[in-house]
């Protein structure tokens, strides 16, 4: 067995892709749409689908927006510099959550930041 994706709704599918590819550097692998269920698939990774676990964004046609609701975490992404990262993110737009630094009772590096829907995206600095 392996994961395969991840699935968030999302309420404006241009935007979410454009975060997630301009901001944090995936690419979009594969869109459809569904016109009989009125609603779109984007899939979005930083590698291919047979290798990689990816996260396939959901727009619901006419849907602007979730309650986020308290049982989602957040993703995690592992990254080279918590800090340039970070900034990089914000000079890009994106919205911090909390700045980087060291975790609560431990000593890896994270931040946070929210995509354009609110969710949560933990940055892990690299273990060397």
């Amino acid at each position: 067995m392996r994961l395969l994706h991840t699935m968030i709704r999302v309420g404006d599918l241009k935007r979410s892709i454009a975060f997630y590819t301009q901001v944090l550097g995936m690419k979009l692998l594969r869109s459809k749409e569904y016109p009989e269920g009125k609603f779109t698939l984007a899939f979005v990774g930083y590698g291919d689908e047979k290798n990689n676990s990816v996260i396939e964004l959901t727009y619901n046609w006419g849907v602007a927006g979730y309650d986020l609701g308290n049982g989602f975490g957040h993703l995690a992404l592992e990254v080279d510099d918590v800090y340039q990262a970070t900034e990089a993110i914000r000079k890009a737009g994106g919205k911090i959550l909390r700045e980087a630094g060291s975790m609560n009772a431990g000593t890896t590096i994270i931040a946070f930041v929210a995509d354009p829907d609110g969710y949560a995206i933990e940055l892990i600095g690299r273990k060397t």
